[in-house]
């Protein structure tokens, strides 16, 4: 069973997120890319690779999460993408001092259902200071009873859910780990709501 430093895991969820990266790879040059909770940082690094300027990001609670996330750059001959401590919920230093952003990507973050609106918090405000953003969030399905629609309704959000068939996801190989539970991943595109709520 996993410890609680889950970032030291690579999670289905981010190899689902980093097969829409590849897929969508066209668009990804140039693009200002955040990971959230990046753990591994896999779908962070694809992008990094696929030409779009990366920042990854973990919890700055967790000094070994950050570390793996640098140690999978130098893996990777990505020395120069930032790794920066960012905690869900938190206003810090670093996230007032956040460049811009057109994409924030979060792997599997709606893992802890009490850290769901911590997560929607941050992104709401980094939305707010980037309205043309969009988070591409990658989860694995592990309760019914786990849901963030009353969230999003509450922090102006809109979500549109991706097939994982339209990007090639849905093969058994991709989503598959010998980690313990279930592992039906799903994918969503948040953004924020238009002043009507659509």
């Amino acid at each position: 069973v996993p410890q609680p430093q889950y970032g030291l895991y690579a999670w289905p969820s981010a190899v689902v997120l980093a097969q829409y990266l590849w897929f969508h790879r066209a668009g990804l040059p140039g693009r200002r890319v955040l990971e959230i909770g990046a753990g591994v940082s896999l779908p962070g690094l694809v992008a990094a690779k696929c030409g779009a300027k990366v920042t990854l990001s973990d919890s700055e609670e967790l000094p070994q999460c950050l570390e793996n996330c640098r140690r999978s750059c130098l893996m990777n001959d990505l020395p120069h993408v930032p790794v920066i401590g960012l905690t869900w919920g938190r206003v810090s230093p670093e996230l007032l001092s956040l460049a811009p952003v057109d994409i924030i990507l979060g792997s599997d973050v709606f893992f802890e259902p009490k850290d769901f609106e911590d997560i929607l918090t941050t992104v709401y405000y980094l939305m707010e200071k980037n309205p043309h953003a969009q988070f591409w969030t990658t989860y694995q399905v592990r309760s019914a009873d786990w849901s963030i629609e009353a969230l999003l309704c509450k922090w102006k959000l809109k979500n549109i859910h991706v097939p994982l068939q339209s990007f090639n996801a849905d093969k058994e190989h991709l989503a598959g780990s010998s980690l313990p539970g279930r592992h039906t991943i799903e994918m969503m595109i948040i953004s924020l709501a238009n002043s009507d709520g659509t």
